[in-house]
């Protein structure tokens, strides 16, 4: 019940922010209209989704470090949560490129497409822990394709800084050219209130999905030792 109270909680926070993104906080240097204030949610779903990759990492790591079950009993949640937020992520941004650019995904932006690789990468392990057969082999191939995959975090993060094309760097970390971040302090307050909800919405998610594969690996031992 506290995960659900905490995924109640988060959930409310983000409307609070997403209510805030509109009514006060100020337009955006660079951007056309309102179609930038859709980065309230995307914005902070990003970044919540990189906290999600790190917890497969430690996951997939524990596994194969210790073949521990609470490692692979994480690595199972962080996929699932990795893949929700990264949708959030996959499906607002091409809402706002859309009205920005005229075109929902650029094919030759470097964060763009690292990201979407992320994405399609926990859909895969998401898939695959639903329609294969759980034994150390597989999971071995999963930790190891969880591995690999946190790699493309830090180069995501960092591609609108190594290779600035057509994705706005207007995440923190992003400097002017004074040195100064180029994010307008209301617009940054209302972002941290939003990523504030998504992590409270993680946590609480975390809570339920790991009783959920707990109980889903009760109920399999329970039918192979019946067979």
């Amino acid at each position: 019940m506290r995960g659900v109270w905490l995924m109640l909680v988060g959930l409310a926070i983000c409307g609070l922010a997403m209510v805030l993104g509109f009514v006060a906080a100020p337009d955006a240097k660079g951007f056309e209209g309102d179609s930038y204030r859709i980065i309230f949610w995307h914005v902070p779903a990003a970044w919540t989704s990189f906290i999600a990759f790190g917890m497969l990492f430690v996951g997939s790591l524990a596994w194969f470090w210790k073949r521990s079950e609470w490692g692979w009993t994480l690595a199972g949640v962080a996929a699932e949560l990795s893949l929700l937020f990264g949708l959030c992520v996959v499906t607002s941004g091409p809402i706002w490129a859309t009205a920005e650019w005229g075109v929902p995904w650029d094919w030759t932006d470097t964060r763009l497409n690292t990201y979407g690789v992320l994405s399609a990468l926990a859909l895969f392990l998401v898939l695959s822990r639903r329609s294969q057969p759980d034994t150390p082999e597989f999971r071995d191939v999963f930790s190891g394709i969880g591995l690999f995959g946190f790699l493309l975090v830090p180069i995501t993060y960092m591609a609108t800084r190594w290779w600035q094309e057509r994705h706005p760097c207007v995440t923190v970390g992003c400097e002017g050219g004074g040195g100064e971040s180029g994010v307008d302090s209301v617009i940054l307050q209302i972002w941290l209130l939003s990523f504030l909800g998504m992590l409270i919405l993680l946590i609480g998610q975390t809570m339920v999905s790991w009783e959920v594969q707990k109980c889903e690996q009760r109920l399999a031992e329970l039918q192979r030792r019946m067979d």
